[in-house]
C-alpha cells in the first residue's frame, strides 16, 4: 500500500542535520548482563512505549536502549513532522531511500552500542520504520561501512525487525558480492523479520521480499516469521518468539547467575 506525499527535497534532509535526537530510555538486565540491544519505534512514537513493553519480556540478561528519534519533517505526512528515523515518503520497493537520514539513525545505534563492555553481544531491533533502520543497520554491518562510505565500527551479533522492510535493497548485491569479508559478516549474523499478514501499513509481501533479498545476496541465518490476521502492531506470540530466539542465538542464560 502506498502514501502519497510530496517528494523529498534536498534542502528538508539539510535542515533535518541539525535536529536532536529524543530522550533515550534504558532498560537494565534483571541478571547477569550478556547482551544489549538497541531498539528502535516506528513513525510518530517514542522509546518509552517500547522500553516499557521489552521491561515485561522474560529476557533478564538483555540490556535494553530505547531512543527516541528526532522530530522532523515526513513527506507521507505531507511534510508535517514527527519522530522519524529517516524521511520516507512511499513504502514501496520503488520508493526512493533517504540514505543521509537512514546513515544518521545507523550511526546513532553505534553510538549508543560504542561503550558497552567488550565481553557484552551487540545487536539492534525495532518497528516498522525502526525495523527498517535496524535492517538497515544490518547491510552496513556485513558491507563494514555506513552508505556513505564511512567504516562502520559495530559487531551486531543479532538483528530484529517487527513489521518493516529493507532500505537500498537494489544496492545490496553490490556491497556483499566479490568482497569475502562482507560475505563472510553476512553469512553468520542472525537475523528475525516478524510481519502480520493483515499488515496494511507495510504490507506483508514487502517485509517477506525482504527476507527473500536478504538471502539471495548471503545473509544465511535469516528467519521469517508470519501471523495470520496480525496488523501493523505486536501481539504477545510474537513476542514469545522474539525472547526463544534471542535466547537461542544469543546464548542468553536466563536467570542462572
Amino acid at each position: 500500500m502506498s502514501f502519497a506525499g510530496p517528494p523529498m527535497s534536498s534542502g528538508s534532509r539539510t535542515a533535518r542535520s541539525a535536529l536532536q535526537f529524543g530522550r533515550t530510555y534504558v532498560v537494565r538486565p534483571k541478571g547477569k548482563h550478556q547482551a544489549t540491544i538497541v531498539w528502535l519505534h516506528g513513525l510518530g512514537d517514542n522509546g518509552s512505549s517500547w522500553s516499557q513493553l521489552l521491561e515485561t519480556l522474560p529476557l533478564p540478561n538483555i540490556k535494553w536502549i530505547c531512543p527516541t528519534a528526532p522530530t522532523q519533517p515526513v513527506a507521507i505526512f505531507g511534510g508535517f513532522p514527527s519522530t522519524a528515523w529517516f524521511d520516507v515518503g512511499d513504502l514501496s520497493e520503488d520508493a526512493p531511500d533517504d540514505l543521509e537520514g537512514l546513515d544518521a539513525a545507523a550511526a546513532h545505534v553505534v553510538n549508543l552500542l560504542a561503550t558497552e563492555p567488550a565481553d557484552i553481544k551487540l545487536g539492534v531491533g525495532g518497528f516498522s520504520m525502526g525495523a527498517a533502520t535496524s535492517v538497515y543497520s544490518a547491510s552496513c554491518f556485513a558491507h563494514g561501512n555506513f552508505g556513505n562510505g564511512n567504516p562502520y565500527p559495530a559487531n551486531l551479533s543479532a538483528v530484529l525487525g517487527l513489521s518493516g522492510w529493507l532500505p537500498c535493497s537494489k544496492t545490496l548485491k553490490n556491497k556483499i558480492e566479490g568482497n569475502a569479508e562482507a560475505a563472510r559478516r553476512a553469512a553468520s549474523l542472525p537475523i528475525l523479520l516478524c510481519h502480520g499478514k493483515g499488515d496494511d501499513v507495510v504490507v506483508h509481501k514487502f517485509g517477506e521480499k525482504s527476507s527473500q533479498v536478504l538471502k539471495s545476496n548471503g545473509f544465511q541465518d535469516v528467519t521469517f516469521k508470519s501471523y495470520t490476521g496480525l496488523g501493523h502492531y505486536t501481539i504477545p506470540e510474537e513476542m514469545e518468539e522474539v525472547c526463544a530466539w534471542l535466547t537461542a542465538k544469543l546464548g542468553l542464560e536466563g536467570n542462572t547467575t
